[in-house]
């Protein structure tokens, strides 16, 4: 197998070779030049850079001090009004954010499969949330830290001029159009809300000061950032239960404690807490348990949905496996993956989750199909310091990263946490939306995910997948 940093620098030139396309025979554009700075930025940050006074900075409350619990309805409203008025480079930004985000979903699935057993139950990512996180450090990084999130990001620097470098600001603007894009579905009569919300919880040593404007600049990935101080290095498990009842408090999501120690000398946690709710039009709760095959020989009990509408369907004998995709709005979808074998699914998932997959869709055609699946209720927490140490760059945000629009005070990154909550209900009362399309045909094809399955968020517009996730046993956090 090869080396994982290696793959990632091959999955990086697909990237750019993918982006460059369009550039071909034509005076050269940066194939990322909507993200990065224009000449006209860099001049003005130059200017700035030698006239500007030394940033203000700011010391977190304690942990304890009074919250306010997290106003989601509000939060919806910020989504849906980020989407009104968007202009084309707008739409174009996001699509290009949405598609490095995607490889880097991919990659990070893989080496984090890698750490699941098939008998793990559930397993769930969400590749905004990790794109997000690591873009955020971005703009709290300088050189070389800056550089080389940049290339991990998928963008490299090339000679290492201002106009080659990524603009942090337009990456997380392009971020929050993305998530707004997937819960804004364009008024669709009588369609579910789906239901997405992100906060940050910033974690520090107490005295250690904060950059106010870096904090500023969180808000379009996160429009609810906390910033608490607490001791994290007396009592490490002390001080991860007051993190975890504090945001139990603010968010009052129903999350298994996600965070278990911080990490010896830590000064700094980056916590990004993502909560996902989405109904299945015309799909309904079916009366008491059903079965689910963990595996050949064992079955637990489950609350199971069910619908028959006309949905986008393929059956890809060669590789034993079907795709059925079902619509939560306009422009948003959930994939879903079922290997053909109850025996085949890593096979299945390491086939499904690379950069080719969104391809798939065009094999899809209409079918007539009564739709059963799980009720899911899936948890998923993982380190980011994990993921990188697995890529080969466990320095990258350690001890010697250069993290100066963050703090001036010397950081030392503990923990970099992604917990996601994710819930997919019935939304009972009128047909799918696609059953309109549904014609006087034969009977409906029956598919039902009672064993392992793979699935998959996807919004058109953006291209970006939201969540990519196995599901084994549904009573199973991941």
């Amino acid at each position: 197998m090869a080396p994982a940093g290696a793959s990632l620098r091959a999955a990086v030139l697909c990237l750019l070779a993918w982006a460059g396309l369009a550039a071909a025979d034509r005076v050269y554009i940066h194939p990322f030049h909507l993200l990065v700075y224009s000449e006209s930025s860099c001049e003005q940050l130059e200017k700035s850079n030698a006239e500007a006074p030394k940033e203000p900075t700011f010391t977190p409350v304690p942990i304890q001090a009074k919250t306010t619990p997290v106003d989601e309805e509000a939060l919806q409203e910020q989504l849906v009004l980020a989407t009104e008025g968007l202009e084309e480079e707008d739409r174009l930004r996001a699509a290009k954010v949405g598609m490095m985000l995607n490889f880097l979903g991919f990659h990070m699935y893989r080496m984090l499969s890698e750490s699941w057993s098939m008998a793990s139950g559930a397993a769930i990512l969400s590749p905004t949330a990790l794109f997000g996180t690591l873009a955020s450090f971005y703009l709290g990084a300088l050189d070389p830290t800056a550089s080389r999130l940049q290339a991990f990001l998928g963008v490299p620097g090339e000679d290492q001029g201002c106009t080659s470098r990524l603009d942090g600001h337009k990456v997380l603007s392009a971020l929050h159009t993305i998530q707004g894009l997937l819960v804004a579905q364009g008024g669709a009569r009588g369609q579910p809300r789906l239901l997405l919300s992100t906060m940050v919880g910033l974690f520090t040593a107490p005295g250690l000061r904060l950059k106010e404007p870096f904090v500023r600049g969180l808000a379009p990935f996160a429009p609810i950032t906390l910033e608490r101080s607490l001791d994290l290095s007396t009592d490490p498990d002390l001080a991860a239960e007051k993190i975890n009842a504090f945001t139990q408090a603010v968010t009052g999501w129903k999350m298994n404690s996600p965070l278990s120690g911080v990490g010896p000398g830590s000064t700094l946690l980056f916590n990004t807490y993502v909560r996902f709710q989405g109904k299945l039009k015309g799909f309904s709760l079916l009366e008491g348990l059903q079965e689910f095959w963990v595996d050949n020989t064992t079955a637990v009990p489950v609350p199971m949905l069910s619908g028959t509408g006309t949905f986008q369907h393929w059956s890809d004998a060669q590789n034993n496996l079907s795709m059925t995709r079902v619509p939560l709005g306009r422009s948003a979808c959930l994939l879903l993956v079922q290997p053909q074998c109850m025996s085949g699914l890593q096979q299945v998932e390491t086939l499904s989750f690379q950069h080719n997959f969104l391809t798939w869709l065009k094999n899809l055609s209409p079918r007539t199909i009564r739709l059963t699946m799980p009720q899911l209720t899936l948890q998923g927490s993982y380190d980011l310091q994990d993921l990188l140490a697995q890529a080969r760059l466990p320095t990258l945000l350690g001890a010697e990263a250069n993290l100066g629009k963050i703090s001036d005070d010397q950081l030392r990154v503990g923990k970099v946490l992604n917990s996601v909550l994710f819930e997919l209900k019935a939304d009972e009362g009128e047909e799918p939306t696609e059953s309109a399309q549904q014609p006087d045909g034969p009977e409906a094809l029956e598919v039902t995910l009672n064993s392992p399955f793979l699935f998959a968020i996807y919004e058109q517009d953006s291209t970006a997948l939201h969540f990519l996730g196995r599901v084994a046993n549904p009573l199973s956090a991941a």
